[in-house]
């Protein structure tokens, strides 16, 4: 299936969830001198305009990072990530928005690696212009070499077959990003394989699942195959903006799983998510959920990146 385009949903309230969550775990990686690899198996574009397109005919946009552009009162986590968005809209006005790519170019070092699969042809291009765009700017900035060579590499491709020969990374430490458009009901069922097999390959990695909080059934379960993911610690986080719409349609909850999450990150969202419920909930029934796990007792457990 290839009729998803990310653009209709660029910046809304899923996405401040998933790249504030997604910058602070590459910000943890990036404490230690040993470089580290990014992988994000289902990339997209890049870089989204929000005033032309899909990303304006949607306006999705306005129940997420149009909430967060003028408060003053953000918290740390959640200030740096609007700070990256606000960093490629330097007129002030609110026009590009980063996609997971973009976030994890701005954070990691010129040493770290960043592996990106996208499937869309006409996706795969934009990304491949967006960063050839970003590159050069880096150049005339003086702060790297014009060539990607090796430290970005774009594959056309199915994110989930290609994460295989990526793993473990040479430096045995990484994130990888699963985010899969979800728009067949095999999605969730191959986001859950997949993981088996890669925490066979890199067990001591870090992972992060984004999924839709819906209501149909594929939905629902998938946190809870995660968690029985044995000898590994885990955190489930979820947003609801408002209770489902009334003609059941509409993102209105999302979550992000973390296999192997830093211990910082529980601290930080217990901070962040009653803020985001507030500045981001439409009704009474936002809300977020927040739940950790330790890894299965004699199941061998995975050190901490």
């Amino acid at each position: 299936m290839l009729s998803y385009r990310h653009a209709f949903h660029a910046g809304n309230h899923a996405d401040v969830l998933k790249h504030t969550v997604l910058i602070q775990l590459l910000r943890y990686l990036g404490q230690k001198d040993t470089p580290y690899m990014y992988i994000d198996t289902h990339a997209g574009a890049g870089v989204y305009a929000l005033d032309t397109g899909f990303a304006a005919k949607s306006a999705e946009f306005e129940t997420g990072i149009a909430k967060l552009w003028d408060r003053t009162d953000l918290p740390p986590a959640l200030a740096e990530y609007v700070g990256l968005v606000k960093a490629m809209n330097p007129s002030g006005k609110m026009r590009y928005y980063p996609g997971s790519p973009y976030c994890a170019e701005q954070v990691l070092r010129q040493e770290d690696r960043i592996r990106l699969f996208e499937l869309h042809p006409s996706d795969v291009k934009l990304l491949e212009d967006n960063f050839r765009k970003l590159e050069a700017h880096a150049a005339e900035q003086g702060q790297r070499p014009a060539a990607r060579g090796k430290r970005v590499m774009i594959q056309r491709g199915d994110g989930f077959a290609g994460l295989k020969s990526l793993l473990p990374p040479p430096s045995r430490r990484g994130l990888v990003l699963i985010d899969p458009p979800y728009e067949v009901k095999d999605d969730y069922r191959i986001v859950k394989s997949t993981l088996d097999d890669a925490l066979k390959r890199f067990a001591t990695g870090t992972y992060a699942v984004w999924y839709p909080a819906l209501q149909r059934m594929e939905s629902r379960q998938l946190p809870d195959k995660l968690k029985r993911v044995h000898g590994n610690s885990w955190l489930d986080v979820t947003l609801s903006i408002s209770g489902p719409a009334p003609d059941g349609f509409g993102l209105r909850s999302s979550g992000m799983f973390v296999i192997n999450p830093p211990w910082t990150l529980e601290p930080m969202l217990r901070e962040l998510m009653p803020y985001l419920v507030e500045v981001l909930g439409v009704d009474a029934q936002a809300r977020f959920t927040l739940e950790t796990g330790e890894p299965v007792v004699g199941q061998g457990g995975a050190r901490r990146p």
